[in-house]
């Protein structure tokens, strides 16, 4: 899951950078409107949550969410202000804001508002994903082999591989190329490695190998990747 966070307060914006990427979403951290809305613009990734700050240079997060809406884009928009007046609260939810959390607050009630988000959201997947003889659980950010006896087999993942094996899930039987892959699920201001996604899916191969699902992601030269669900 890709969120967008728009906080020009660097303290703030890394802790919560930090806070959601160890809970496995993908970040894409800006520090002013202008920036935030070329991010929206941009055809190369699709983010599912965002999260405004109200004050931040150039536009305002009040003014992107006015233009988010007004281009009828229905992304769930989490508005962080120190403004706590009723008045402030009804602009912002008039404005377009899915939530609205009040300056200070704990990294805890932050998960659990974006949590309520993607449960209120019909366009973020279930907390359950499943796929052949894997199942890929959202709650407990947690990987697991489906036996042909029933049980249930952890795969430790660390987050990347994680998201990469979600991506892979809900593209079946797919070819998608490695350039779609990395701008998905790497940050926009991420270094660019020519060979970062082909080290990640040997990293997941290999792990998935472990558990019987050896050769679920074939190699296509020239092309890119594919899930398959029948090898």
């Amino acid at each position: 899951m890709r969120i967008l966070l728009v906080e020009d307060e660097p303290n703030l914006g890394a802790a919560i950078e930090r806070t959601l990427k160890h809970h496995k979403y993908i970040v894409d951290w800006v520090k002013n409107g202008d920036d935030a809305w070329s991010y929206l613009e941009s055809n190369w990734t699709q983010y599912t949550l965002a999260i405004f700050d109200w004050l931040v240079p150039g536009l305002s997060g009040i003014e992107l969410l006015k233009k988010l809406r007004a281009k009828n884009n229905p992304l769930p928009v989490l508005m962080l202000t120190a403004r706590d007046r009723m008045e402030d609260k009804v602009t912002g939810l008039d404005a377009g804001a899915d939530d609205y959390l009040i300056k200070p607050f704990g990294m805890a009630e932050l998960l659990a508002r974006l949590r309520a988000l993607q449960r209120r959201s019909p366009q973020i997947q279930p907390q359950h994903l499943e796929l052949g003889n894997l199942s890929l659980d959202y709650g407990s950010q947690t990987v697991y082999h489906l036996t042909p006896e029933g049980d249930k087999e952890k795969v430790l993942l660390t987050n990347k591989e994680f998201q990469l094996l979600e991506y892979f899930m809900k593209r079946p039987n797919q070819i998608v190329t490695s350039e779609q892959i990395r701008n998905q699920l790497w940050e926009m201001d991420a270094e660019s490695f020519s060979n970062v996604v082909a080290a990640q899916v040997r990293l997941l191969r290999r792990k998935l190998e472990v558990v019987s699902c050896s050769n679920s992601i074939e190699t296509l030269r020239g092309l890119g990747y594919r899930f398959n669900l029948d090898k």
